[in-house]
């Protein structure tokens, strides 16, 4: 595996970096573990002062952190900001929150014999992440920031294509005074992975990624009986009902759709619209979607970035190509993009029919999905027609009928008159295919804790 920063604007390659040796990997493994004997009986008081700083730093050299994002992986620079920012909100949510969150929980019991009893949440080692290239920094925080605070340490395995993202993370921790041995990142391969995911003194693993790499990593640490949480694909739908503001749904549509370059797991890919308003939602859109302008991501007037790779655009184009050949059309919307880099220019996908596998996939990328529904139970339905269930949203001038839309769509989470979001005080996750787990809040903190049972009794005699 060959880790990488390829600047997926101009095609060039800024710097390689040498994959982990297995020498490495033991350091890493045996560093996390003595540190995780010193970290696990220190208070979450004196844990979240780490994580404040952190959220501190990246706030003084939000732009400089940005500008790697943007290097790496391609995104505009403002959304690349709003990432660090997003970051440190999430740091700081855990520094405010967390001494609450893990506090133990007492329980009445019913039986005589315990006078006290109640759960606490005791952190439980080393856990592996596996994360993926889109958001690097959030993707990492949103797990480093709750199990940091719980007295858990972590070893990341970051995308390939994003290495100087990992490894600024890593400093930044160091840097906030996180010791050595807290948080390690590596470029390790995918045996080494293996090997890692077997090592007993790792506890668990979170991956955030592909159907593919999910299926992989949950095998493995199935296999060796560990926990782990998958958060995986999405084809969010992202319902218009009649009574819905047009021209605010026309406008939540192409940003939820067109975002990061359409490379979000909880984009706005599936947009279900009644009958009586698609036409007029359609001509809104497309026109919308034609106002986007590809450039230089690291121009603030740059509103299509590129894509994170030629790869990534190769992948998306072969998957067009199998969809029109099992009877889809293709509509290509807007202006050119640059030919040199990463870029895509924007299609609109259509007649997709029930026997096309390309109904069930997920297009990565800015590919659009404008569907037309009969009418509001079958917007519900074909919300449904997915093996994916990440995200979705509904879009009313009626909030209490949306919210009783919102409960018959079958995902994680459901937003009204707004696409699927993240924010640092809302869990995220999905179901079916989408995976399994929760990140953030209450939720994500807990994950990977053992929630302790301790009983007292002062009764004398057998049971």
């Amino acid at each position: 595996m060959s880790y990488a920063t390829i600047n997926p604007y101009t095609g060039e390659t800024v710097k390689t970096f040498p994959s982990a040796t297995d020498a490495e990997v033991t350091q890493a493994l045996d560093q996390a573990q003595a540190m995780f004997e010193a970290w696990k009986d220190v208070g979450v008081a004196a844990r979240v002062k780490v994580l404040q700083k952190a959220a501190d730093l990246l706030r003084e050299s939000h732009t400089q952190y940005a500008k790697v994002l943007t290097l790496e992986m391609g995104k505009v620079i403002g959304e690349a900001e709003g990432e660090v920012e997003l970051c440190a909100q999430i740091l700081e949510y855990y520094a405010d929150h967390a001494e609450q969150l893990l506090a133990p929980e007492k329980l009445s019991s019913r039986h005589p014999s315990y006078t006290q009893s109640w759960v606490e949440h005791v952190p439980q080692g080393i856990l592996l992440a596996v994360e993926p290239w889109n958001f690097p920094y959030y993707q990492i925080v949103r797990i480093a920031a709750p199990q940091l605070a719980a007295g858990n340490v972590l070893i990341l395995k970051h995308a390939s294509n994003v290495p100087q993202c990992a490894a600024a993370f890593e400093r930044l921790f160091r840097e906030a005074g996180l010791p050595q041995g807290g948080f390690t990142n590596l470029y390790a391969t995918r045996d080494q992975l293996k090997a890692i995911i077997e090592d007993p003194r790792v506890q668990g693993v979170a991956l955030t990624g592909s159907e593919g790499a999910g299926a992989v990593v949950a095998a493995q640490a199935g296999q060796a009986l560990k926990k782990s949480t998958m958060e995986l694909g999405g084809a969010d739908a992202f319902v218009v009902l009649a009574d819905a503001d047009l021209d605010k749904a026309v406008q939540w549509a192409v940003t939820g759709r067109h975002w990061n370059a359409g490379q979000v797991c909880c984009s706005s890919k599936r947009i279900i619209v009644v009958d009586e308003i698609y036409d007029a939602f359609l001509e809104k859109y497309k026109a919308g979607v034609a106002r986007l302008r590809a450039g230089d991501p690291m121009e603030p007037s740059t509103t299509l970035a590129p894509m994170s790779s030629r790869g990534a655009v190769d992948d998306l184009k072969k998957q067009l190509e199998q969809a029109v050949a099992h009877g889809a059309k293709v509509e290509v919307i807007g202006a050119e993009v640059p030919s040199r880099g990463a870029f895509f220019r924007p299609v609109l996908l259509s007649h997709v029919s029930d026997d096309n596998p390309a109904r069930y996939w997920e297009f990565f990328g800015p590919v659009s999905q404008v569907i037309r529904a009969r009418d509001e139970a079958d917007a519900i339905r074909i919300a449904n027609d997915s093996p994916f269930g990440l995200g979705g949203s509904v879009f009313t001038t009626d909030i209490k009928h949306g919210i009783e839309v919102a409960k018959k769509i079958s995902t994680g989470m459901v937003y009204i008159n707004h696409p699927t979001g993240v924010a640092a005080d809302l869990p995220f996750g999905g179901v079916r295919r989408s995976g399994y787990g929760r990140e953030l809040t209450g939720l994500g903190i807990k994950e990977f804790v053992n929630h302790k049972l301790i009983a007292v009794t002062d009764i004398d005699g057998a049971f």
